[in-house]
């Protein structure tokens, strides 16, 4: 037990939330928010430039015909739109009144105070219908306090990808619920079942949100936490290290070539290039795979995140919407959020632009609509059955200290995530053993450990 001395209080942490996620930008050359904010009936919007949020964009002027307000859009890439609704949002500078976060920074950013709470206007907006959010999405952006500070724009789980050709020329079944030990077996099977074929892709690049995202699902179903209920690391348990050898040992095995060098893109190119039998990742990932252009559509079967010893273990994610609470235009923000999560508004992507290009994976009348059902026929119900599995507050065996399926939802886990995930690349491209690598990490997890414990 560690003296109180060594403890941080509560304003304490709120500034080391601020700057932990400052920290990138401190050395940058951004002017701040000097210019001029929003006002009149306009708002300005800061949102990531993935192709669904550039179509919403073209969209926009439909809002602007229907409310009148003009919408003032900065669009950068991921980790550049990161930093830069960090500084806006933590100074509560007010140039931006509506940002793309996650479900990673929404309730920091709400314990913070940096966001406005969304209850009264849901309340208000009966047709907005927050029941049909589903469950999963509602829960990952609420706040301490209980109350809703985020609006998914799209939503996605985990799951196993599998050619089904491929399965079947070679007398292999994919069992409906399967067990990672199930999945290990398939992929020795079905390794160079093709030329040039691997059993399996794994994300082995490091980051946070490449490597670990992955693995930290895999340790969760395996019984493993980053932290105790009391804040103790545990990084070093027999859970946390049967986990990270069995994912290090099936990637180095009968994973893709270049491993430690495959996230998300890498194995997404490896399964449409028919180089890889099996892919565990991202719900969202077969939106792609059934493309009109795609070598694999109609080859692909899908089935839950296989587990070992939790019911599921599929992660959860979202780019939602959130207000700061400086925008000097709350009411219309709020107008331009509940138009961009709406029914109505994927009815004008199906209608304008085609039903595969919808923002799905928030709403349960999605998966009911006649026309994203034919469209996704291939993957949509497995879609929402992941979702509406995944437990962000409660993803293992155990009471966790903070929320997060793939993530610990604490502003230090971007840097503690990013260097445990170079030390399991280390292991998986075999420049160290996977003891080595934890034991480095426990040690990271550790100064974590010394900050929190105790609250």
């Amino acid at each position: 037990m560690r003296t109180q001395s060594r403890r941080r209080s509560r304003a304490t942490l709120v500034a080391a939330a601020a700057g932990t996620l400052l920290a990138p930008l401190l050395s940058g050359c951004w002017a701040g928010a000097g210019g001029a904010g929003s006002g009149g009936n306009s708002i300005n919007v800061l949102m990531v430039n993935n192709p669904q949020m550039t179509e919403l964009q073209k969209l926009a002027p439909r809002f602007t015909e229907e409310t009148g307000i003009k919408v003032n859009f900065t669009v950068l890439p991921e980790n550049d739109v990161r930093d830069k609704i960090s500084q806006d949002f933590a100074n509560q500078a007010g140039q931006y009144d509506v940002a793309t976060l996650s479900n990673y920074e929404i309730p920091i950013y709400a314990r913070n105070g940096w966001l406005k709470e969304m209850d009264g206007y849901v309340a208000r907006d009966p047709e907005y219908d927050e029941q049909d959010v589903l469950g999963p999405m509602r829960q990952s952006l609420t706040g301490d306090d209980g109350k809703l500070y985020g609006q998914p724009f799209y939503g996605e789980s985990s799951f196993l990808m599998y050619r089904k050709d491929v399965f079947e020329k070679e007398g292999l079944t994919m069992p409906a619920n399967p067990t990672w030990q199930q999945v290990a077996d398939l992929a020795a099977k079905a390794d160079g079942a093709e030329p040039g074929m691997k059993g399996i892709c794994l994300r082995g690049l490091p980051g946070w949100g490449e490597v670990m995202a992955p693995l930290t699902t895999v340790v969760n179903t395996f019984g493993g936490t980053w932290f105790d209920k009391d804040w103790k690391a545990r990084l070093d348990s027999p859970e946390w290290q049967k986990a990270t050898k069995f994912y290090v040992d099936l990637v180095r095995e009968h994973g893709e070539s270049g491993a430690a060098q495959s996230g998300f893109a890498e194995c997404l190119n490896n399964m449409t290039q028919g180089k890889v039998a099996m892919w565990y990742d991202a719900t969202s990932a077969a939106g792609s795979l059934e493309a009109a252009n795609s070598p694999v559509k109609g080859k692909v079967g899908y089935a839950p995140a296989p587990v070992e010893k939790t019911e599921s273990s599929g992660w959860l994610y979202t780019w939602a919407w959130g207000i700061q609470q400086a925008s000097r235009n709350p009411d219309k923000a709020w107008k331009f959020v509940s138009w961009a999560s709406s029914k109505q508004y994927e009815q004008l992507v199906g209608d304008e632009i085609g039903w595969s290009n919808v923002p799905a994976g928030k709403r349960a009348s999605t998966y009911a609509n006649p026309a994203y059902r034919q469209e996704a026929a291939a993957f949509q119900e497995m879609t929402k059955e992941a979702i509406e599995g995944a437990r962000p507050n409660d993803p293992g065996v155990q009471p966790r200290p903070a929320p997060g399926i793939q993530f610990v939802g604490i502003p230090e886990f971007t840097d503690l995530g990013t260097r445990v995930s170079q030390e399991i690349s280390a292991a998986i491209a075999g420049r160290q053993s996977v003891d080595s690598a934890l034991k480095k990490s426990q040690q990271l997890a550790e100064k974590i450990s010394e900050e929190y414990e105790g609250r």
